[in-house]
């Protein structure tokens, strides 16, 4: 009990000196505008327990999610094969290094005009910036594993997928999860601007539609949803990661 309020003990001093901060703002601004913390925490505890909230909230996350996995599954094994064959790694590095670079974001009207104003351009916006992390970070991860590992591999006789299966998956997991993870905060700011025009679901829209009518109880529990999400998208990516990468855990 005394090791967890250790553990613990940095979070709340954090916590509590932002209910403070927080509470100051409220007292020298209007209240209006800027709740109390009591007043908006007591306002998004009500909202759990009522059907619209959830409506929104499992909106975003259905977009959130559905996007991390066309990421993942479209980045990891790129990413390994272009860490891995050399000629696949000549042939797509320039466009991934030439498109790299160019915030994605900026190509949200061309997908909007390809893939209409649903749910699938959403998805598919989110899913290009968290690929190409997920790509890079894992080709750097098939890179780092050293040559005369694979070269032992080899020697036994392995094919080139047992060589990946046993070693170079291994081995780019963890990078991919972390990269997954460092995003998933860039994943949830990028669903709030992609929900806050032309949709009439998802915490983002909550939160714009709220703004426009003043109502900003109800804008705080938009905040204090996409929050949640946030967290719930990180603490799932760390145990999947424990999950299929015990081993790097086990070393560290």
């Amino acid at each position: 009990m005394n090791r967890l309020l250790h553990l613990l003990k940095p979070y709340i001093i954090t916590l509590i000196v932002i209910v403070l901060v927080w509470k100051g703002l409220s007292f020298l601004l209007s209240k209006v505008i800027f709740p109390a913390p009591e007043d908006v925490i007591g306002a998004f505890g009500l909202a759990l327990f009522t059907k619209s909230f959830w409506f929104h909230f499992l909106a975003s996350g259905f977009r959130a999610f559905s996007a991390m996995v066309i990421a993942w599954l479209v980045g990891f094994p790129l990413g390994i094969l272009m860490g891995y064959y050399k000629k696949v790694d000549q042939i797509l590095s320039p466009f991934i290094y030439l498109t790299y670079p160019v915030p994605k974001i900026v190509l949200l009207p061309i997908v909007l005009l390809l893939f209409g104003l649903g749910d699938l351009s959403k998805i598919l916006i989110i899913s290009l910036i968290l690929g190409y992390q997920v790509l890079v970070t894992t080709k750097d991860g098939v890179k780092s594993v050293p040559k005369e590992y694979l070269k032992s591999i080899h020697s036994l006789g392995a094919s080139n997928w047992q060589v990946m299966r046993e070693g170079l998956i291994p081995a780019a997991l963890p990078y991919g999860f972390t990269a997954l993870r460092l995003n998933s905060g860039v994943s949830v700011a990028v669903l709030f601007f992609v929900e806050s025009f032309a949709t009439e679901t998802g915490l983002g829209y909550l939160i714009m539609d709220a703004w426009g009518m003043m109502a900003f109880d109800d804008m705080f529990i938009g905040i204090f949803g996409m929050s949640l999400l946030g967290v719930f998208i990180n603490e799932i990516v760390n145990l999947l990661e424990k999950q299929f990468c015990p081993w790097f855990y086990n070393l560290n």
